[in-house]
């Protein structure tokens, strides 16, 4: 049988749905050469498929070992439809890879104009050079070098060369994909985890700062009294189910393991802006529409965590295991994202544990 990556270069899409479906798949896990399934779709300019990937969750500015994002790669194959899915959710148009060459760089080189234009319009820099002194005005033929130059002046962008400088155009928005899928029941071996500062504690457990197959992740050590292999194994049963919710505004958990304490732990993806109240309330900068904010407030506090392109994500991991409050039925079923649009006090109380302790 053809593996994700195959189905996604294929494009068919009844097999990535049912992949998709199953919740034990990780979309973001890479092949031998660091290509996630979005990597494929786009090169292949597999539209559907796509915008399955992006609708179950699929990290936008992902790189392969090449350091190119699926933009690169939509870009110099002239996808124009998936270019412009793309930005609509946030790639970055001025991600540089290896060679410092942006997305632009390739429309340009590979002559596609449309596509060019639409990198420009939506804020790629023309004069950004390469690891090779080039800007992507340098890479396009005389008639599309002028129309960028022209596009680029009306739109303010100053024309003076901007040299190259390695991560200088690397912004926080950019990841690796992981490795490989993960087994619900062997899940990760704790020793693989790098536990790097503790971020918190209190009555539930630990949060730690860590890495994980160069991913930057939270492990959340959770304290359970009296751990037996009845829990161990219910553990085991229930953590795999919370990985159901594929959704970009939901921040699933990578996996799990036990410690050798043993205390079971969680890992997600680190989201270095911390939760929403941070963002809100903690000196981080942003500016928010006060409006905007109240809302965000109300709705959804601290229970949620913000991204590094400013999307706004639930994290699975605070949700309650069956074991940590006997006698309680819990479902991770009840914290859907439909769950959102109900008013605060039709959510059941038990739906999900607010530790907002980030």
């Amino acid at each position: 049988m053809d593996d994700i990556f195959t189905q996604c270069r294929e494009g068919n899409a009844v097999a990535v749905r049912l992949w998709l479906d199953n919740t034990e798949n990780d979309l973001n896990q890479g092949d031998d050469h660091g290509f996630s399934p979005l990597h494929w779709a786009c090169r292949e300019g597999r539209s559907g498929v796509v915008d399955m990937l992006i609708m179950r969750g699929a990290r936008i500015n992902v790189m392969n070992r090449g350091d190119d994002t699926p933009l690169h790669l939509a870009s110099s194959h002239g996808h124009r439809d998936i270019v412009t899915k793309l930005i609509q959710v946030k790639a970055d148009p001025n991600a540089s890879n290896e060679h410092g060459n942006t997305p632009l760089h390739y429309a340009c080189f590979w002559g596609q104009d449309l596509v060019a234009e639409d990198l420009v319009t939506n804020g790629a820099q023309v004069s950004i050079c390469n690891k090779y002194g080039e800007t992507p005005l340098d890479k396009a033929k005389p008639h599309l070098r002028d129309l960028l130059k022209e596009r680029a002046e009306k739109l303010g962008q100053s024309l003076t060369r901007i040299p190259f400088k390695d991560t200088f155009w690397k912004g926080t928005t950019r990841t690796r994909p992981r490795n490989g899928t993960l087994n619900k029941l062997a899940g990760i071996d704790f020793k693989q985890l790098s536990m790097l500062a503790k971020i918190n504690e209190n009555h539930s457990g630990e949060l730690w700062q860590g890495r994980w197959q160069g991913t930057e992740i939270v492990v959340k050590v959770l304290k359970v009294r009296d751990w037996t292999t009845r829990k161990s194994r219910d553990f085991n049963e229930e953590y795999p189910k919370l990985r159901i919710f594929s959704h970009p505004n939901v921040l699933p958990m990578l996996g799990a393991c036990q410690s050798p304490r043993p205390d079971p732990i969680i890992i997600t993806h680190w989201m270095p802006y911390g939760s929403l109240y941070n963002v809100l309330h903690e000196g981080t900068n942003f500016v928010v529409d006060q409006t905007q904010a109240v809302k965000f407030a109300r709705d959804i506090g601290k229970s949620v965590m913000i991204d590094e392109d400013m999307t706004a994500r639930i994290s699975m991991a605070d949700v309650k295991f069956s074991f940590q409050c006997p006698g309680r039925m819990y479902a991770p079923a009840w914290v859907a994202p439909e769950a959102l649009q109900k008013k605060p006090e039709d959510i059941p109380s038990a739906d999900m544990s607010l530790c907002g302790s980030w």
